[in-house]
Formats: C-alpha cells, structure tokens, sequence
C-alpha cells in the first residue's frame, strides 16, 4: 500500500508542521534515539495503542510520520486545541444543497480506512473529547457513532498514537488517569549530540563544524535554570538556524532569529539568551 499522510486541521486549529525530508524510498527521514521504532512496531502489530510524551521539537511528529511510511499505512494528523469537540473528531451531519449528509470526521476516516490516526498535543482538547477515543484503545477497539446509529469495528492496520509534552502539565491540562492507563507509552527527549549533530547536517544542511557549535550551543541554553523560559533550544530550532546559516545569514544572526527570538518575548531573557550565544559562537560570520 502507498503511504499517504493527511492533515487535518479542524475549525480554528493551527497546524504544526513536522521537519519535512525523506529517504530514497520515500520514508521521512528520522534518527532512532533508542528502541522505539521498535516499541511502535510492536504495538502496531500487537493493536496497542501508543502515547508518545516529550518536549516541543524534539521529534515527535516526524516519528510517526516515519513509522506509518515504514508500516505502510496511511496518516491521518489532527492538531488538537481547546475548542476541539468530539464531533470534529467522529463527524456531523451537514445540510448542503437541500439535504443532509453525514461527513465522517478523521477518527472515523481513520477507522474505516484501517489508517494510523495521530493526535498531536492531545492535552489541549478539552477532556470530555477524550472520552470518545476509550472504546477504541482497549480490547474493544470500537467507534460508537451515535448520530448515525453505527457501530465501527476498527481493522486490525487501525492504530491510535498520541502525543503531548509533558512540560506543559497543570490540573486543567492532563490526561485522565482512565484514558492515560490505556496507552502504552513512550517518552521522547532530543537527541544525544552525536545524533542531533547528524540530524543537522542531513535537514539543516550543515557542515559538521556548524553542527557542532549548534548543538553545543543548545546544550548551554539546555542548561539554563535562572530564566522563566517555557520551552528551551529544541532540535527544530536548530535546524532552521542551520538552514539560515547555509542560505548565507551570519551564525550570530541566525541564532538570534531562529533560536532567541523564538523562545521568549522578554528583553532582560533575550539579553541573557544572547550572551550565551556570544560565548558560544562568538562574533563570526
């Protein structure tokens, strides 16, 4: 079967685009950290569902994205948000030219399709959505639609993958423990240096000199603990300030626009953000 990835972006979500690339044979290109192509493999083929926790831009959506092209399956993405109803997911009757139809929505597509639907960010739906996807990550594996009568068995290629990042966690934003506990779960960081230096020189197109200094840049700020940052240098970043430097934009500058200015809007933090990018990189081009 040809791998086909969709992105479903429902009524006022924005959609979070995954570092794009792919091998030779059409895979998006992805580098392992340790186990868990084959943890996912196991558990497409052992019908489990998967919740995939770790940090902004570490690699999340690309993994699925490589995983569902190894498997040959097809993609279906939804990027959640608050306003995220069951409805958006299962599917709504629509009045167009004098009649109603039923419109499946993606979880329904999904299931019918025998595809692997992603819930990216999954947290930020509100909780009484959640509810929905509990007779498909059990033993059940089943899709009530209500409004239609229908009750969808889900194909043993069906696979259910969710995501969020647990740095954003408070009480109003976390899983149920009665939806959590029927996940198999798997936490993701970034990459050790050498894995990260690599994945910059293949996406961001550096030279292992400029891979170097851009990880050992992210492992300074990685490390800060005196400034209120919600989110630290992430693999994504590094790869767009890689891409900058290879289009010609000086190092410092690079860094400024797509790794300080992109984690904070305070001055006193930019200005500290920037001496540590000073000491890293220094004043060259």
């Amino acid at each position: 079967m040809t791998h086909t990835a969709h992105t479903v972006a429902p009524q006022g979500s924005g959609t979070l685009t995954a570092l794009r690339g792919s091998t030779a044979g059409g895979v998006p290109f992805y580098a392992a950290q340790a186990g868990e192509c084959e943890l996912f493999t196991h558990c497409f083929e052992q019908h489990l569902p998967l919740l995939i926790k770790g940090p902004t831009g570490c690699g999340k959506t690309r993994f699925v994205e490589h995983m569902a092209a190894r498997l040959q399956r097809p993609l279906i993405t939804v990027s959640c948000h608050d306003d995220l109803s069951a409805a958006d997911l299962v599917g709504r009757h629509l009045i167009g030219q004098g009649n109603t139809v039923w419109t499946d929505g993606p979880l329904t597509r999904a299931v019918r399709e025998g595809a692997i639907l992603y819930l990216d960010e999954v947290v930020e739906a509100r909780k009484d959505t959640t509810v929905v996807l509990h007779p498909l990550a059990d033993d059940r594996r089943l899709l009530p639609i209500e409004r239609t009568g229908e009750l969808l068995k889900a194909p043993p290629e069906f696979m259910l993958v969710i995501s969020y990042n647990p740095g954003y966690q408070n009480l109003l934003k976390g899983l149920k423990p009665s939806t959590r506990q029927r996940f198999t779960a798997l936490s993701l960081n970034y990459p050790s240096p050498a894995v990260e230096r690599a994945i910059l020189e293949r996406e961001g197109h550096a030279s292992p000199a400029l891979a170097a200094r851009l990880v050992q840049l992210a492992q300074a700020l990685r490390r800060l603990t005196d400034h209120d940052l919600e989110e630290t240098a992430s693999t994504r970043l590094l790869v767009m300030a890689a891409r900058l430097v290879t289009s010609g934009l000086p190092l410092r500058d690079a860094c400024r626009a797509a790794v300080v200015d992109a984690l904070t809007d305070d001055a006193e933090t930019i200005l500290a953000l920037d001496e540590v990018v000073r000491a890293i990189v220094g004043d060259e081009d």
